[in-house]
Order: structure tokens, then C-alpha cells, then sequence
């Protein structure tokens, strides 16, 4: 866990006049040390095995900070259910998710790279960011 990516909630949160508390510390440790694509519940599942009073709303505020704070993004891969990645000092990269188990891939080429520029520049398109996600099916489930 990095202590910069705490002093930045902490930071966030004393410039918008809230506090850091036990429960959202508890809620960034868990993050920051998961680095799957996690839903808020199992979050919560993971927060609750050493904080058992951490409630599920607790969480979900927790998340909402920490996307602002820029400390992680919001994914949604179509199964209903929100997912939460670190964002902080990781790299760009794309995903690939199994519509039969749910798996998720992380890739990153740099000829995606290229040609999304290219097709930017060419439509006169000024790109800030994109997102890629590819669903099929993993070798595994095939």
C-alpha cells in the first residue's frame, strides 16, 4: 500500500471540510490492497473481515471519494454490476471480459494506441482519454 496514494485521500478530503475516518481508511487499506477489478460488495466482504462495523453505505461513499480523489476509476463491463480499479500512477490499459466466466484481462498495444490517434487526428478529433473493452469468450470457457 502507498502512503502517497493515502496522503492524496487524506488530502482530498481535508479540502472539501470532511474527515478521514477509522471506517474509510479501512475502506482505502482494503482497495488499495486488492488488485482485482472489485464490485462494492466484495469490498465490503473484504473491509468487514477486519472492520466488521463497516456498513455497505460506508463503502459505497468511500468509493465515491476515492474516484474524485482520482485514486480509482469506475468500470462497467455490461453484468450489471459496477467494478473499481486503481488509477493512480497505473499505466493505461484496455480489458478483455469473458461473457461466459466473467474474467477480466488486462492488455495494452501499442498499435490500438496508434491507430485511435490516427483516426482522432483524421476526424480532427482532439483525444483526452479512451477506454477499450473487448467481450468474448477466454480460452478456458471456449
Amino acid at each position: 500500500m502507498s502512503s502517497k496514494e493515502i496522503q492524496v485521500l487524506e488530502d482530498y478530503i481535508s479540502q472539501h471540510n470532511l474527515k478521514i475516518t477509522k471506517q474509510r481508511r479501512a475502506v482505502l487499506n482494503a482497495f488499495l490492497d486488492c488488485e482485482e477489478h472489485i464490485s462494492a460488495d466484495e469490498l465490503h466482504k473484504l473491509v468487514t473481515a477486519t472492520e466488521p462495523k463497516v456498513g455497505l453505505a460506508t463503502v459505497y461513499r468511500t468509493i465515491a471519494l476515492l474516484i474524485q480523489s482520482g485514486l480509482a476509476s469506475e468500470l462497467d463491463f455490461g453484468d450489471g454490476q459496477k467494478r473499481y480499479e486503481h488509477k493512480y500512477m497505473h499505466s493505461h490499459h484496455d480489458h478483455m471480459i469473458c461473457t461466459e466466466c466473467g474474467k477480466i484481462i488486462e492488455f495494452n498495444h501499442p498499435l490500438i494506441e496508434k491507430f485511435q490517434e490516427e483516426v482522432a487526428a483524421r476526424n480532427g478529433f482532439t483525444m483526452t482519454s479512451h477506454k477499450l473493452d473487448i467481450f468474448g469468450i477466454c480460452k478456458e470457457c471456449r
